[in-house]
């Protein structure tokens, strides 16, 4: 999929190719103040596995949370309602497919993998990156990266990637994943493809975890507004 690409097949993408990168970060802020309102239940968020099991291969603990906002055939309103302002932001993002925070701890790292599909690119805009920033960082094929606030990371998750978080705080991205921007008849084939991948078994159960998250979730705020309407 990856020889069909725009915008060229390397691990780490100039975000200033993509136009609406600046509209992106120009509305960072507003982003993160959404974020700090959720991240006041950080407990109740769901570690990353207990959404997609497949996860557990990298992730065993309870220190890599997420708070999802978007994905392939997932029900997040309930989430969404809580973050209108970064709802309206992932609407500028063409063809988004999945979106969430993700909240490393401190001292949390994430072991070499890699994804399985060229069909999309990952973005992270970050949100917040504790200090020392030099030991907050990923590394992309061979590449090391660091975050910086307010700043949109690009990248092909299909190289093989690793993560550190060696410091005292959180660190969080908005993590997002989108179609990648292919050559006709190519880029048909791949939207097509990305439509039906919501019927996978594994983005069912995806789904099914994700509605019982954020039922939990609500419990944990006493919050009965985003309780669903049981004849839907």
């Amino acid at each position: 999929m990856s020889w069909a690409s725009i915008h060229g097949d390397v691990p780490v993408f100039d975000a200033g190719r993509f136009a609406w990168i600046d509209t992106v970060e120009g509305q960072w802020l507003g982003v993160r103040q959404e974020l700090e309102q959720v991240m006041r239940h950080r407990e109740a968020m769901p570690n990353f596995q207990q959404i997609l099991p497949q996860v557990g291969k990298i992730q065993k603990d309870d220190q890599w949370k997420t708070f999802f906002l978007k994905g392939v055939g997932m029900d997040c309103r309930d989430n969404a309602r809580r973050c209108p302002q970064t709802m309206a932001l992932l609407e500028q993002i063409p063809h988004c497919s999945t979106a969430f925070f993700s909240i490393l701890s401190p001292h949390k790292q994430i072991p070499p993998h890699r994804g399985a599909w060229a069909g999309v690119l990952r973005l992270h805009l970050a949100l917040i990156v504790p200090e020392p920033r030099e030991r907050c960082r990923i590394r992309i094929a061979d590449q090391l990266h660091l975050w910086e606030e307010g700043r949109c990371l690009v990248f092909d998750d299909t190289y093989n990637h690793q993560v550190w978080n060696d410091t005292e705080g959180y660190r969080v991205v908005l993590f997002v994943d989108f179609a990648r921007p292919l050559r006709w008849p190519v880029s048909l084939f791949n939207h097509w493809l990305l439509s039906l991948a919501a019927l996978a078994p594994f983005l069912r159960e995806a789904n099914q975890n994700q509605l019982a998250a954020e039922q939990s979730f609500r419990r944990s705020l006493g919050d009965r507004a985003g309780t669903r309407d049981p004849g839907r």
